[in-house]
């Protein structure tokens, strides 16, 4: 009887042990997504990359935060630093943990985007989009991984993100997130793997400006 009862006493330690150290990843997981987003956001712009190297334009990135009570949703903008007020590139991000190690920034492009040109200073604005106005790029998703604290590195996947631009048949991307900066790398490719588009060097590097 004694050893019956001990048996039980440890399958029962066991066992909550195990919780605690699945609740203990779970809940550093969540503090690494809460890290990721919150690298994410801000203004940056590409000046100093382009003041080195001619090749590169000086391009202003914005990033902010909305649709707070449905996840962490960023509305994104880009446009040449000179003419923030013409962005050649609006979209939504969304930013999801897929497993302990693993994330997901997926892509959504919006219905009639020029209604929302510079709205990254209101983000509230967003509060009246409805998400039927808005459509996911699919197989356009960046993965990241978290390399070590406020360092995360990620690609799309191999040819699963579609692009016409230029004649392009599908885009890549390769994103790295840290504290001060995101060096972000987009190219085209057309179906023979040629390069169609994009910087040929390397990313651009988007210092964060706050």
């Amino acid at each position: 009887m004694q050893r019956q009862l001990l048996l039980l006493l440890i399958a029962i330690s066991l066992f909550n042990c195990k919780n605690d150290t699945s609740n203990s990843q779970d809940n550093l997981s969540s503090e690494h997504l809460s890290e990721l987003f919150a690298l994410m956001q801000g203004s940056y712009n590409s000046e100093i990359q382009s003041q080195v190297d001619s090749t590169y334009y000086n391009i202003s990135l914005h990033m902010y935060p909305i649709w707070k009570d449905k996840g962490n949703f960023l509305y994104v903008e880009q446009a040449l630093n000179s003419k923030q007020d013409q962005p050649y590139r609006q979209r939504i991000y969304e930013v999801t943990q897929l497993n302990d190690s693993v994330y997901s920034s997926a892509i959504y492009t919006i219905e009639y985007d020029s209604l929302w040109i510079g709205k990254w200073k209101t983000p509230e604005a967003f509060d009246t989009l409805n998400l039927d106005k808005v459509t996911k790029k699919e197989g356009c998703e960046v993965l990241l991984k978290r390399l070590e604290s406020n360092l995360y590195q990620g690609e799309t996947g191999e040819k699963t993100c579609e692009s016409t631009l230029y004649g392009a048949s599908y885009a890549t991307s390769e994103v790295e997130i840290m504290e001060d900066k995101i060096i972000s790398w987009d190219r085209g490719f057309d179906d023979k793997g040629d390069h169609i588009w994009g910087a040929e060097k390397g990313g651009y590097i988007f210092i964060k400006l706050d």
